[in-house]
């Protein structure tokens, strides 16, 4: 959430034309994991053309994980997922899954809060942060893109996917300009269908 607190001019520039922060309703988790989803927007489509075996992949505003459970299957046993989300609760629901499918030892869920990803552990080991639906509701993405920067190998990847009902072009067109802003590049963009923005993006060379 925005606070009223003065900005600088800098800041304000920054922050020009993006969405509103906001997170997803409680309830709304159920639906995110939900068989209809899984037919309308398989998660391999999503982001298994950036995912290869023996990863570290960082899934940020995880929730019950629906991208992270087919994120451990793609990365398989000798990879890992780094799970983050606000929601203790959700991130209990994300561990459930994650045992019943046999993937739990693949995957890392830890709290984090909206300015601290939790990982600074595995800073400059992480292959691929996937931040899917979920760019939108960063309060201070400058913030985030900095830990992103400090997570990401060289070689490493941001993958940003937005759906148009909730972020408009323009706003998408500013979220990438922070991204710019922040020393990233932008790949050729990926292919996720019509009623979704997405982008890939490389990290600032050291």
């Amino acid at each position: 959430m925005r606070t009223n607190t003065r900005t600088s001019n800098s800041d304000t520039t920054v922050n020009s034309g993006l969405p509103k922060p906001h997170q997803c309703p409680w309830f709304m988790q159920y639906m995110l994991v939900s068989p209809l989803r899984r037919l309308l927007e398989p998660a391999h489509r999503l982001v298994g053309p950036h995912v290869k075996p023996g990863m570290t992949v960082l899934d940020p505003g995880c929730g019950f994980g629906y991208i992270s459970l087919p994120l451990a299957r793609m990365v398989g046993p000798q990879g890992l997922v780094l799970s983050a989300d606000v929601s203790s609760w959700a991130l209990a629901r994300l561990e459930h899954r994650a045992r019943k499918a046999g993937l739990i030892d693949r995957i890392e869920a830890r709290v984090c809060n909206p300015r601290d990803l939790g990982f600074d552990d595995y800073r400059g080991a992480v292959d691929l942060v996937t931040v899917i639906h979920a760019l939108h509701e960063f309060e201070d993405l400058p913030g985030f893109l900095e830990q992103v920067r400090r997570l990401l190998k060289s070689t490493g990847r941001l993958l940003v996917v937005e759906l148009k009902g909730h972020v408009t072009q323009d706003q998408f067109a500013a979220e990438m300009h922070c991204c710019r802003l922040a020393g990233f590049t932008e790949l050729d963009p990926p292919q996720v269908g019509p009623k979704r923005q997405a982008a890939l993006l490389a990290p600032p060379m050291s």
